[in-house]
């Protein structure tokens, strides 16, 4: 008997993004790898990790973000695009997706608040200085008028050397609580001056990033950015609203495509990411006298944030209606083929981004291509992400605890 395959038409169309085509619309999200040296370089297994994506199909790669400044890292293995020095390494990246037939954006980020003096060697920066945040217990200082303008510069910089390394477009990454969404954030960014007390001025700071990085790009290089539609902070900051707000303004700027996603890393990371808790995994990180009280709080997310299938599609559907013709790639949860096929039939996003599916199947693609699976088969453990505070390589380690044997 001849095996049926099923057909996914939605998911295997092309797509345009500027100039840029793309064979399909399957978009790998932006992962950290925790794979880079302790100075922001690039090594063989990051270049590895790459190629494995693109031959597997997907059709969008968009790299780990790159930290634009030094000021800006998050972790001592984070790849760096703050220095002319990174652009060969950068360059082998885009080399090896090329040579399988993929796609390459590179995703450029500024941590702000979201780091530690450990990693960038002192007080972290951020809109404003009020609160200590509940995971690293830092404090930041607030921006200086000098120092907004030379992370905007710095994300001109970076996207030069984006160019220079051969990437097919960059991302602004806005989301997740590193420094843009900050700024955008009401929680985060309490500032009374031209960069913070209204929605015009807290958005300022994301618009002069896009004007400086399109003054650089060539005409027709796709401008995308990542965008939170719900920040899920203590007290009220970005929500689907106030992201359909942003989200307008971004596409009268004419970006060429727009990701959706919620969340901050410190303070709602199972938002961000849900499914399992993975508590024994993540004690590991924490210094004998912080485990108990780790182990408690760790407890009580049990069971709270378990994985719901396309988490972010209710935000989506309030945001899409106001970017017009501006593509939507959503991420969050996405597991069944026929589900992602609806999303695209309906109209709610273009593209359908995925980060822990292809961790644990960078052939996912692929093997849909092929008709061999009709779902990701990532069970949303999330050890993966326990591995980053472990200072480990971003893989699947759904097999057993956090051992490089695994």
């Amino acid at each position: 008997m001849t095996e049926v395959k099923p057909s996914y038409t939605a998911l295997f169309e092309p797509a345009q993004l500027a100039n840029l085509q793309v064979k399909n619309r399957f978009v790998r999200s932006a992962t950290y790898e925790g794979m880079a040296t302790e100075a922001g370089q690039v090594t063989d297994g990051v270049v590895k990790l790459y190629r494995n994506l693109a031959r597997g199909d997907v059709g969008l790669i968009i790299s780990g973000y790159f930290y634009v400044h030094p000021l800006g890292r998050s972790y001592k293995h984070q790849l760096g695009i703050h220095d002319d020095g990174m652009i060969p390494g950068l360059k082998k990246i885009v080399e090896s997706v090329h040579q399988e037939g993929g796609k390459m954006v590179f995703q450029l980020a500024h941590a702000g608040r979201q780091t530690t003096k450990s990693v960038i060697g002192q007080t972290p920066i951020a809109p404003s200085g009020e609160g200590r945040d509940p995971v690293n217990f830092v404090k930041p200082k607030k921006m200086t008028e000098e120092q907004i303008r030379e992370v905007i510069q710095a994300f001109g910089k970076a996207a030069r050397r984006a160019i220079e390394a051969g990437a097919d477009g960059v991302q602004i990454h806005a989301a997740h609580g590193y420094l843009i969404n900050q700024f955008l954030s009401p929680f985060f960014n309490r500032r009374a001056d031209d960069w913070g007390g209204s929605d015009e001025n807290r958005f300022r700071f994301l618009r002069e990033i896009v004007l400086e990085t399109r003054r650089v790009l060539p005409k027709g290089m796709p401008i995308l950015v990542k965008l939170t539609t719900n920040d899920h902070t203590p007290q009220e900051g970005v929500t689907p609203p106030l992201a359909r707000r942003y989200a307008k303004w971004l596409a009268e700027m004419g970006i060429d495509g727009l990701e959706l996603s919620c969340g901050s890393a410190i303070y709602s990371t199972w938002n961000m990411s849900r499914g399992e808790v993975p508590i024994r995994e993540l004690l590991r990180s924490l210094p004998w006298w912080e485990k108990p009280l780790g182990k408690i709080f760790l407890g009580r997310m049990v069971g709270k944030y378990d994985l719901q299938e396309g988490y972010n599609l209710a935000a989506a559907q309030i945001v899409k209606p106001a970017v017009g013709e501006v593509p939507v790639f959503l991420v969050g949860g996405l597991r069944r083929v026929s589900h992602m096929e609806e999303i695209l039939e309906k109209g709610y996003a273009d593209f359908i981004s995925m980060s822990r599916p292809f961790i644990r199947e960078p052939s996912f693609v692929k093997k849909i291509k092929e008709g061999k699976t009709s779902a990701a088969s990532c069970i949303s453990c999330n050890k993966c992400l326990a591995a980053v505070v472990n200072d480990m390589p971003i893989r699947c380690y759904a097999k057993g605890s956090l051992n490089k044997s695994d």
